[in-house]
């Protein structure tokens, strides 16, 4: 199967088809390289609430008619917000790309943002963040990365904070909305039974027109703050992330700290399940995963665990850390790279993964990458790849942690930091 191009609209908008054969649906995202990085504190969370408003109206379509409208021809629409991108998706049934295109388009270019809805919208996201934050599995993430990069906006919720919320008007977010979807960071991508003539036609007439605009400044990039935050709460367990610097998404050695990532934590035959899971019963769930951003990039393991054992948990996940760091084995490395290759390939045949993937590479590469070549790149990771990436990661015992639960399990972060500095 050929990669497929990307075509670029005279206002820079870029457009992705992949069709693949076969398929009765297809599933189409408009993703916008934008989110909460681009946010300042008094904006922090504006990104998400703007993904909301969208939803409540836009061009002639009401709130019940964006969705009544898809889900009539069966199919489904859905937004997300990130920190380095925002997706608006439509999965339908083959011959619903002109409807998913003008939906999306609506969605993307004409939201309403009525003051009043928003106002009402406020407090839906003051309650999902108030959701959020009784979460204590997700809350644990959101301490953790303000730990690592304290007010930086990849340290911040990417739901906000009710006191940034508050002040935005109908003004100030139409605004915020023209600097954040420029045409220039947009890419329109579909994927399954999707006809590449069609949609290059659809795109031209709905977002052809799409004036350019300077958009908002490039965000700034962060600094790793090695930071360590603690939340008491009178739970039966205790919950930990345990974070080291990792790398960018450009870097050399990024399929090599994915091996080095699914070696440590990435399955049931990884390190942390095995030893401090299985053979010492130190933790009812734990663990491994990398975060890589455009500037930045962080490898993390999660915990949960009983508070008395939190800290012998800490203490042996940093022991493994090293121990990997220094040598990895030929069968550890053989199986991490089935496994990233899997991941990638089975993602690979869902048309969704596939046009947000497509769109991620447009966005942040420029290019598309042919699965042959992320093979080669994958299959080139050597056993020196992956102790390069573990020295790296553990120098300086530069960590962030997060520990929320009982008051004995509070040193844990700590227990971690000076287990990895001990020679």
């Amino acid at each position: 199967m050929s990669t497929p191009r990307i075509h670029t609209l005279s206002n820079g908008l870029r457009v992705i088809a992949d069709p693949l054969p076969g398929l009765e649906s297809l599933a189409l995202s408009v993703v916008i390289k934008g989110g909460a990085r681009w946010e300042t504190p008094p904006t922090a969370g504006w990104a998400h609430m703007l993904e909301h408003m969208v939803f409540k109206g836009a061009g002639q379509r009401s709130s019940r008619d964006i969705v009544e409208v898809i889900e009539a021809e069966g199919g489904q629409v859905n937004a997300a917000t990130g920190q380095e991108r925002t997706s608006f998706q439509v999965r339908c049934l083959k011959g619903g790309l002109p409807l998913g295109m003008a939906v999306l388009a609506d969605l993307v270019r004409r939201p309403v943002i009525d003051a009043a809805e928003l106002e009402r919208e406020k407090d839906v996201i003051a309650q999902e963040i108030a959701e959020a934050a009784d979460q204590p599995d997700d809350q644990v993430f959101e301490l953790a990365l303000g730990a690592a990069f304290g007010e930086h906006p990849l340290g911040q919720p990417i739901l906000g904070k009710v006191e940034s919320l508050a002040p935005a008007t109908r003004d100030a977010l139409s605004a915020f909305h023209q600097g954040l979807y420029a045409p220039d960071r947009i890419v329109v991508s579909a994927a399954g039974a999707v006809d590449e003539d069609e949609l290059l036609r659809l795109a031209e007439a709905l977002f052809g027109d799409m004036p350019s605009t300077p958009g908002l400044p490039a965000p700034t990039a962060p600094a790793f703050a090695a930071g360590h935050a603690v939340e008491k709460r009178k739970l039966e367990q205790a919950h930990l992330v345990l974070m080291l610097p990792g790398l960018d998404r450009r870097h050399d050695d990024i399929f090599a700290q994915g091996a080095f990532v699914e070696i440590l934590g990435g399955g049931m035959s990884s390190r942390l399940f095995q030893e401090v899971r299985e053979d010492r019963g130190l933790a009812y769930a734990i663990d491994a995963y990398e975060d890589a951003y455009d500037d930045a990039g962080l490898v993390g393991v999660y915990a949960g665990t009983s508070a008395d054992k939190a800290g012998e948990a800490a203490r042996l996940t940093a022991e493994i850390l090293k121990r990997l760091a220094a040598q990895a084995t030929p069968g550890e490395l053989a199986r991490a790279k089935a496994q990233v290759r899997a991941g990638y390939f089975m993602r690979r045949e869902q048309p969704l993964a596939r046009a947000e993937q497509n769109a991620a590479q447009a966005l942040f590469f420029n290019r598309l990458f042919p699965t042959s070549e992320v093979a080669a790149e994958i299959d080139a990771v050597d056993l020196e790849g992956v102790r390069r990436v573990g020295e790296r990661m553990i120098a300086g015992a530069r960590t962030a942690s997060a520990v929320l639960g009982p008051a004995k399990a509070t040193t844990a972060g700590r227990v971690f930091t000076e287990t990895l500095a001990a020679g």
